[in-house]
C-alpha cells in the first residue's frame, strides 16, 4: 500500500509544531512557583509522548523496518500522563473549598 506524500508531510509539520510548543513547557520548568513546575513537567511528558507517537508512525510510514514499537511507546506515556492528570482533577473536585 502506498501512501501519499501529503501525509507524509502533515504529519512532519504536526511533529515540528509539537516541537515547538516544548518552549514555553521548558521556560514554565525554570520558574519560581513549584506548582506551576509540576503541572509543566507533565505537560512536557504529555509533549515528549506525542514526539514519539508522531515520530514512531513517520518512521513506521517511511522506512521499511517496523518503528511501531516507538509509537506505541509513546502511546502508552501519553496514556499515564492523562492518568495522572485525571486523578489530579479528581482529587481537586473532591477538595472543599470553604
Amino acid at each position: 500500500m502506498d501512501i501519499p506524500d501529503w501525509f507524509v508531510w502533515i504529519a512532519l509539520g504536526l511533529a515540528v509544531l509539537q516541537a515547538l510548543a516544548l518552549v514555553p513547557i521548558i521556560r514554565r520548568l525554570r520558574g519560581p512557583d513549584s506548582a506551576v513546575r509540576s503541572k509543566a513537567r507533565l505537560e512536557l511528558l504529555e509533549s515528549v509522548g506525542n514526539l514519539l507517537l508522531f515520530g514512531g508512525m513517520l518512521l513506521s510510514l517511511l522506512v521499511a523496518d517496523s518503528w511501531f514499537w516507538v509509537a506505541l511507546t509513546g502511546f502508552a506515556l501519553m496514556a499515564a500522563v492523562y492518568a495522572v492528570k485525571g486523578v489530579h482533577l479528581l482529587r481537586a473536585r473532591r477538595r472543599p473549598t470553604a
